[in-house]
């Protein structure tokens, strides 16, 4: 990757570890999503969560009126400071969080909270008649068990979306979540996920509209169902967040290959164990998270599985365990270490297991583009 003089010097000069972003590889995976939704006739709402940078927005929102997902109210407030009005809190409401959600209503956006019960819908439902307003919300569908939501078959379906819609909270539509999409790991399961998500959502929407109920919003989404929908036809909108950055669970899954990973944390070899054959790293879970979503996977990748600076993957090495600020890089599968090879004060790269997780512990993205020969840092939003 860092084959431009002045990226090269920018890199080496900072200090590690810190998360790399691949601009370039970061705009394609943007694009490419964007493209395969909006040809099928749904709009693409991204997921804030991931990237959480303002930073990034313009690269997600077209328009300060693009649709847009987020995980916290922090989130929002930074959004709706910048001008963008068309949210999703895709997080269960509840009633500490309305005084923040009628901030931002009252400052013109567009705000819709996410609910799956009765004592939920009531909450939004009292503190709109108090504070004479209407809460925008969105009923969870569970469509394969994965977590929270409403069965699209259930009589309580009906019951609550008629609670929002004759009460004083603003009924909008459905929403569902096919978290199960991260257990497949092959087309066919991936195929069937993307299949059902979108039959669960048309089923509670349909029973609505029969039932004489309002159903505007048909929203679904995961990064990995996102990438095999077949036929959109009557749902509005999809919703994924990590499909911008991509990670190790992603391509286990089958939905990114490795070059697609736009992400990587840059580390500095410190030290060697060579009876033990370890090389210490100056990144443990401090840089890269404790994630281990690949464990479950076909391929266990560790913390992380590594590059030399240019990106080139360092077959059979893996980041093995961390501790606080140091991680052990080791062979696996059969394979050894050349430590003549990984000097120490040399620079390594560690593809994430969850971009999410990983980008967490950062404050900052070191933004590369080497096609347009620039340097960025990009601030996150941290906390809630």
């Amino acid at each position: 990757m860092m084959n431009n003089p002045k990226l090269n010097c920018d890199y080496q000069k900072l200090d590690t570890p810190f998360l790399l972003v691949d601009k370039p590889v970061l705009r394609s995976n943007l694009a490419r999503l964007s493209k395969e939704i909006e040809g099928m006739g749904a709009e693409l709402r991204p997921h804030f969560k991931t990237l959480k940078s303002l930073d990034a927005a313009p690269y997600l929102l077209a328009e300060n009126v693009s649709p847009v997902t987020v995980s916290t109210l922090k989130e929002a407030e930074a959004l709706a400071c910048e001008g963008y009005t068309n949210i999703i809190y895709a997080v269960g409401i509840s009633g500490d969080k309305l005084p923040r959600v009628y901030q931002l209503l009252s400052m013109g956006v567009d705000l819709k909270v996410l609910l799956d019960s009765k004592e939920q819908a009531q909450v939004p439902n009292q503190y709109s008649e108090d504070n004479r307003c209407a809460i925008p919300a969105l009923i969870e569908i569970d469509c394969d068990g994965h977590r929270g939501g409403i069965d699209p078959n259930s009589p309580e379906l009906l019951e609550l979306a008629e609670l929002l819609h004759r009460g004083s909270a603003q009924f909008k539509g459905v929403l569902t979540h096919a978290g199960e999409s991260y257990r497949c790991f092959d087309e066919t399961s991936l195929r069937a996920a993307a299949e059902n998500e979108v039959k669960a959502a048309l089923n509670a929407a349909n029973r609505l509209r029969d039932a004489g109920l309002p159903c505007e919003i048909v929203s679904i989404g995961s990064t990995p169902t996102a990438h095999r929908y077949q036929n959109l036809q009557g749902i509005t909108e999809v919703r994924a967040g990590v499909y911008g950055l991509f990670d190790l669970v992603m391509a286990g899954i089958g939905v990114c290959n490795l070059n697609d990973i736009a992400a990587r944390v840059v580390t500095t070899v410190i030290g060697h164990n060579k009876e033990k054959g370890w090389v210490f790293i100056d990144a443990g879970w401090m840089a890269l998270s404790s994630d281990r979503g690949t464990a479950e996977q076909p391929k266990d990748c560790g913390y992380g599985l590594l590059t030399d600076s240019t990106g080139c993957l360092l077959d059979k090495l893996q980041v093995t365990a961390v501790n606080q600020e140091h991680g052990i890089v080791s062979a696996v599968d059969g394979g050894s270490i050349n430590f003549d090879a990984l000097p120490i004060g040399s620079r390594l790269q560690i593809l994430p297991n969850h971009a999410c997780a990983t980008a967490s512990m950062h404050s900052h993205y070191h933004v590369f583009d080497k096609q347009n020969n620039s340097y960025e840092i990009w601030t996150r939003i941290q906390g809630w």
